[in-house]
């Protein structure tokens, strides 16, 4: 009998020291480096944006040290957010991957075994070339919803918009490739396509020539108006009001082995939410903060739009 005591003491001695242990490990979120103001993580400057006060917060809680792995998505048609985020849960650079946004195609069962990491703060030769054996994804709760909005450049600022069909006759200009592209090119049988100009992406300052009165509406991610309303608090472009109804909510993703992980950041995530403090880090961080909405997974985002 003592030796089973003696067994059952140690064996809880040990339980305790590990979590004691795990509790002093710091939690570790993979970020992106340029997605203002969501996150940013430039030279000479403070990090900053909403993820990064949230991932802070959410760690405070959990009663660990915050470690931020600072990486970088590159816009081409070699590039998969999804495998790129899998690689680096899979190799161990992160626990979590915050401002990730909920789709059914970005939480499918991988095609493939392997990934290519991105560019990540740290990286050396060797890790640009590995490539990492990956797991599955699975989703926390989301904490935000992302949306599509009109802009409206100085000559258009009294138009009003309800729709999408109201920006027939505007000079429109839109990113070629983009979802939003994809949006004004469709809608209604090709109802715009003779009003709409092409920019390439990377190449041309899409809001910059609307601030310039070259064209009078654009179609974008509402974050990314955010950003440039934050570096440009001068700018005559307005925000429409009116928000595309087909939008995605971002939140975490971590593997399927850390379940238990995001049982723990969604407990966190409910009490935020509920007290208010999401939405106050959201306006804090220079951001249109809007709470999450049904489906919490998007389906296909190609097909709904075509099907309007």
């Amino acid at each position: 009998m003592r030796a089973i005591l003696a067994g059952t003491a140690a064996a809880l001695l040990l339980a305790m020291t590990a979590a004691a242990h795990a509790a002093d490990e710091p939690l570790k979120v993979c970020l992106d480096e340029d997605l203002p103001p969501l996150s940013a993580h430039h030279r000479g400057k403070p990090d900053a944006g909403f993820d990064v006060a949230l991932a802070q917060a959410i760690a405070e809680r959990l009663g660990r040290p915050l470690k931020i792995q600072w990486f970088e998505s590159k816009l081409d048609e070699d590039s998969s957010p999804a495998l790129e985020a899998n690689a680096l849960l899979s190799d161990g650079r992160c626990a979590l991957v915050g401002g990730y946004a909920l789709t059914t195609d970005s939480l499918k069962v991988p095609g493939v075994t392997t990934a290519k990491l991105p560019d990540f703060d740290g990286a050396t030769r060797d890790d640009r070339r590995r490539r990492i054996p990956i797991g599955v994804l699975v989703p926390s709760q989301p904490y935000i919803y992302s949306p599509m909005t009109v802009v409206l450049g100085p000559k258009a600022k009294q138009r009003k918009i309800t729709d999408i069909g109201d920006l027939a006759g505007l000079r429109l200009t839109i990113e070629s490739g983009t979802l939003g592209d994809a949006i004004l090119m469709t809608f209604d049988k090709g109802k715009l396509i003779e009003d709409i100009t092409h920019l390439v992406p990377g190449r041309s300052d899409l809001l910059g020539e609307l601030e310039h009165g070259e064209f009078d509406a654009t179609l974008l991610d509402l974050r990314r108006f955010d950003a440039y309303r934050a570096s440009h608090p001068d700018t005559r472009i307005t925000a429409s009001g009116y928000y595309y109804p087909i939008g995605a909510n971002r939140g975490y993703v971590a593997l399927e082995t850390d379940k238990a992980l995001l049982g723990a950041v969604n407990k966190v995530l409910s009490d935020l939410q509920a007290k208010g403090t999401i939405a106050e880090l959201g306006k804090a961080a220079g951001l249109t903060w809007l709470a999450p909405r049904e489906p919490i997974v998007l389906g296909d985002v190609w097909l709904k739009i075509l099907n309007r």
